[in-house]
């Protein structure tokens, strides 16, 4: 059986459930034959994901008719990514008519994917027609993505035929939180939402619902606080929890949210729901919730641990700061240590030179990299430590990493209320300094600064000459993020429309065929970290130009000795940049390849800077990240390991990567 049979299987097992995880092939026993990829012996399913490496829309379309469903099938897919307006019509046609489920699932999720809003009407149509409940829920989906203001209604009614469908309440939900990411909701949605994240819904309505309640803008939860509430407590699925609990953020003048944030943030068995407790708590709901945050810097979990930390730096105010400092002093995690000092340093307390001053100390001591640069970052809070983090932004022959924080923390004191007027000459010297350095991340930093219109150095910085030259000394493709900072910067000094990036061709780095026929459908890989080993399972069939890229670097070793590099918690660990500070890349650019696998918890995608920009670097999901489907290639998937990515930090090492059976 095929990957994508294996798949199909699946959701029509499921018959409507989101999948949390991306569909994954079976696992090998170290006894059983090697599976090829379904590339290796079909030519024709090679010559389509080519068309698609090279978003050769035309090329794609014929395939569409063939007789064989399993090429109509491919080349839809195909169209997901390559997202032209140019197949709208022929993929409406083959929703209406092929014969197909799978097909008609493959076209409903590509038309969704092109977010064409003329597909709408054709779209609409369909939920009444289509027999197929799993096909009916990816329409329903596509439909919150291509809808208008006006058509949102027919998101929010479902036919009463279909009112008690579990695949149709899911794709109804999907679509509403579609819908909801792109600022289209009413009343009524809101309300068919949390009637959606209720007991007894399917959890794949569930999830989404309330996802949609959490990431929608302008929404006000208040009234639907007591709702929420017990959701967030007695849902048995932590992600629907988190996100509920996130959404509570929304309803924070309601009485009785301080008290079930705090609850939340000691009890919950989750650390991921402990989190999203904390982050939902704000600076009104301070007094109540402030001694829940306060136990939370010592949780078990570092993710909470910074969350509390973090929470205290956003959050408070007129605290002293030498009661931060104190704390701070006692906490192992050098990570939230540094962001309570933060925190000290942000209250601008009569202790603020001595608290300035046991940072810079502790910067001098620490002979970690990452932790010098975090300490520079908690300088940021203060302007009077300008000189301070100047120095050791500049210092030759430190890490690359030290340099990037402190740019990032020169530009943070400058948009301090308390910078000083005197000392904005200063910032634009050291600015132009960081442009000129031709360290990329630097250059980078210093040059979204010049042009931020809140710090007004225009005056001081009228003339792009020296940004031309910085620019004109990259190298593309690999310093496209650099390239992208300064050519904006030169656009808005010379009162330009902003310059397209020049995003690299396919034909600069087409698939290796030759190297994706070799590779197993069930391919394992094996990250070995300072904190454990994670297993992963390579998607070749859904990103076999992504898949072949990571096969290729992992055998020349690229990827040992590198680190995580950012650490979000409950969201990403990130690693695989050759620099160390989430600025490096190789040598070339793949193409984004959006096949239909989701971000669950655990799903490995690669990092971009923009559609079909992406490279080396990869990132591994804590939890469902729904808003990234379709946005960043999916190329692998954990299926060992989960607790040690739970507890990894930045700068943890990638001690190797290996392929395994």
């Amino acid at each position: 059986m095929t990957y994508f049979a294996l798949c199909r299987a699946a959701a029509a097992a499921a018959a409507s459930g989101y999948l949390f995880t991306a569909c994954a092939p079976h696992t090998l026993s170290s006894t059983s034959p090697v599976a090829l990829n379904q590339f290796a012996a079909d030519s024709v399913l090679r010559r389509i994901a080519t068309a698609q490496d090279e978003r050769r829309a035309a090329a794609l379309l014929p395939y569409l008719n063939r007789p064989e469903a399993t090429y109509r099938r491919a080349a839809a897919e195909a169209l997901a990514s390559v997202q032209s307006k140019e197949a709208t019509s022929p993929l409406l046609t083959r929703l209406r008519e092929d014969a197909d489920a799978t097909v008609r699932r493959a076209a409903a999720y590509a038309l969704g994917q092109t977010a064409d809003s003329t597909a709408e009407a054709g779209l609409a149509q369909r939920i009444s027609t289509e027999p197929d409940g799993v096909v009916r829920r990816y329409v329903l989906e596509a439909l919150g993505r291509c809808t208008s203001r006006a058509g949102l209604l027919t998101l929010t009614r479902l036919p009463p035929a279909l009112a008690t469908d579990t695949a149709t309440l899911s794709g109804q939900a999907w679509g509403l939180y579609r819908a909801g990411l792109r600022g289209l909701t009413s009343e009524a949605a809101v309300s068919r939402l949390v009637q959606l994240v209720g007991r007894g819904n399917p959890v794949s309505s569930r999830l989404a619902a309330a996802n949609a309640l959490a990431r929608t803008r302008g929404i006000n939860l208040t009234s639907y606080a007591a709702t929420l509430g017990t959701v967030a407590q007695q849902d048995a699925h932590y992600a629907v929890r988190s996100a509920v609990t996130a959404a509570l953020s929304k309803a924070a003048t309601a009485p009785t949210v301080p008290v079930l944030l705090a609850t939340l943030a000691r009890r919950d068995p989750d650390y991921r729901v402990r989190v999203s407790a904390l982050r939902a708590m704000n600076a009104q709901m301070y007094a109540p919730v402030k001694e829940a945050a306060w136990q939370a810097l010592t949780d078990s979990n570092a993710q909470v641990a910074l969350s509390a930390a973090e929470f205290f730096l956003t959050h408070a105010t007129n605290e002293p700061g030498s009661m931060f400092l104190g704390k701070a002093n006692r906490l192992e995690q050098w990570r939230v240590r540094a962001t309570l000092l933060a925190a000290a340093l942000h209250q601008s307390s009569p202790e603020q030179a001595a608290i300035r001053g046991a940072v810079q100390e502790r910067y001098a001591a620490t002979p970690d990299p990452y932790e010098k640069g975090y300490l520079l970052k908690a300088l940021g809070e203060d302007p009077a430590a300008f000189d301070f983090v100047q120095r050791a932004t500049f210092t030759p022959g430190q890490p690359l990493v030290v340099g990037t924080y402190g740019m990032e923390a020169l530009v943070a004191m400058s948009r301090q209320p308390t910078f000083p007027a005197g000392r904005y000459p200063d910032l634009a010297l050291a600015l132009r300094r960081g442009v000129l350095s031709r360290d990329v991340a630097v250059m980078g930093t210093a040059a979204e600064a010049i042009r931020d219109p809140k710090l007004n150095l225009r005056k001081l910085l009228p003339s792009p000459d020296f940004l031309i030259q910085a620019r004109d000394q990259l190298t593309l493709p690999r310093d496209l993020e650099a390239w992208q900072s300064l050519q904006q910067t030169i656009d808005f000094l010379q009162n330009q429309p902003a310059t397209t990036a020049p995003v690299a061709k396919a034909a600069t780095h087409p698939i290796d065929w030759a190297l994706v026929s070799t590779i197993p459908a069930g391919q394992r890989v094996a990250v070995r970290t300072s904190k454990g080993d994670v297993v992963l399972r390579l998607l070749v069939e859904q990103a076999p130009g992504s898949v072949a890229s990571f096969v290729e670097l992992t055998r020349r070793g690229f990827y040992n000795g590198k680190n995580f590099h950012r650490v979000v918690p409950n969201f990403v660990a990130q690693g695989g940049c050759p620099r160390g500070d989430g600025w490096g890349s190789s040598d070339y650019n793949l193409r984004s390849e959006f096949a239909d696998v989701r971000y669950g918890e655990g799903a490995v995608g690669l990092a971009s800077a923009g559609k079909d920009t992406e490279s080396c670097q990869w990132f591994i999901t804590h939890a469902p990240t729904p808003h990234l489907d379709g946005r960043y290639t999916i190329f692998a998937q954990v299926v060992q390991g989960m607790d040690v990515v739970s507890r990894l930090d930045i700068g943890d090492r990638i001690d190797r990567v290996e392929l395994i059976k």
